[in-house]
């Protein structure tokens, strides 16, 4: 049976108030927010989450464009956001097959390097970002999307010139740079089988050759009939006897009109803008908001369900507006997958999901 929703008022309480006894629940933020140029996002920022992630500013082509040049202002700026008002502050992420330059796989010219050089760049740039921020910078994404849909390891400029143990370093470097800080691996569709059981073994491997991998990292960029509440229930469980923490990282629930049967939240896809892909241009109607709040509602009964695993939910944005989704994988369209509309104002799904911390909390865990 499902939760009554609220079809008119929102509850009094915030979000990091409703969940303080279950786990951390954050945004991530853009530049304009944490700067304070969207006063009013900041605002509600500060106001309801206790968790940050940045958006793009901790990616290596934002922090480290050129060889021996770094950018570290707007990362600066987000972490001094992140301890004025107390926040447990993510850095997102170290190693991934986006938004790395080129120049981090090439010489002079621009032909591959070998493994040395490649290595001693990875741990350059590790050191010096996470070194910058230790002790501030309370979890790293050390490595982002390793992994196939089969859940075989991705085959990246990482993978094709380091080997495979390009993951084994990558931690140790990370944890060398700032031993206190909780290092995570970080993917998508996780809550499919093949490549969870990928992923689990990945983790066991990085556990046997001594890595203290502290979670795992499910996106959640989810739609409106995938994953079912009881595949994300399975992969929590799943991952529970690692001895790891899971979190949702990046949460967001896309309830646009499907433009490929990819589950894959690959940066990479493009397709062209359709009227019937973007059927919302006027506003949600009444009826869609109901059935996005329920469907965030089934979602978080199971992430409370397992607070003692879960320790932190991250949603991908603040306000529909800022979303990504608005640009992915169709430029243009008008989404509406957060909690907040583009007003800045709680949606039914708020309400929802705040019902859920009230209803369904039974034993509180210790913090």
């Amino acid at each position: 049976m499902g939760i009554v929703l609220a079809t008119s008022g929102f509850a009094q309480t915030t979000l990091k108030e409703a969940f303080k006894n279950d786990f951390l629940i954050g945004a991530a933020l853009n530049e304009a927010e944490f700067t304070g140029q969207n006063s009013n996002v900041a605002a509600l920022i500060k106001a309801q989450f206790d968790t940050i992630s940045p958006e793009n500013v901790l990616k290596w082509e934002s922090v480290h464009p050129q060889p021996n040049k770094y950018g570290f202002a707007a990362a600066d700026q987000y972490v001094e956001f992140g301890q004025k008002n107390g926040m447990f502050i993510i850095g997102h992420n170290l190693i991934w097959h986006q938004q790395t330059p080129k120049w981090v796989f090439q010489d002079d010219k621009g032909n591959p390097v070998g493994r040395d050089t490649l290595l001693t760049r990875m741990q350059d740039h590790i050191s010096t970002v996470v070194g910058r921020y230790k002790g501030k910078i309370g979890g790293w994404d050390v490595v982002n999307e390793a992994l196939n849909e089969d859940g075989t390891l991705r085959d990246s400029p990482w993978k094709k010139i380091i080997g495979e143990d390009y993951l084994l370093k990558a931690y140790q470097f990370a944890h060398e740079a700032d031993p206190q800080a909780e290092l995570y691996y970080n993917d998508y569709s996780l809550e499919n089988a093949p490549k969870r059981e990928g992923a689990i073994a990945l983790i066991k491997k990085l556990q046997a050759q001594g890595v203290q991998v502290a979670a795992v990292g499910l996106q959640g960029h989810y739609t409106m009939d995938w994953p079912t509440p009881a595949q994300l229930d399975e992969t929590i469980a799943a991952f529970s006897p690692l001895g790891v923490k899971v979190m949702i990282t990046e949460l967001d629930l896309n309830m646009l009109p499907a433009a490929t049967q990819s589950q894959a939240a690959e940066v990479s896809m493009n397709f062209a803008l359709r009227a019937e892909l973007n059927p919302y241009t006027n506003g949600l109607p009444a009826a869609v908001q109901q059935q996005l709040a329920q469907r965030y509602a089934d979602l978080f009964a199971v992430l409370v369900k397992h607070h003692d695993v879960v320790s932190r939910v991250t949603f991908w944005g603040v306000t529909d507006g800022d979303s990504w989704l608005n640009n992915w994988p169709v430029k243009g369209r008008t989404a509406y997958p957060l909690l907040f509309g583009r007003n800045g104002q709680p949606k039914p799904a708020f309400n929802a999901v705040i019902q859920t911390s009230k209803v369904l909390q039974t034993p509180q865990k210790p913090r």
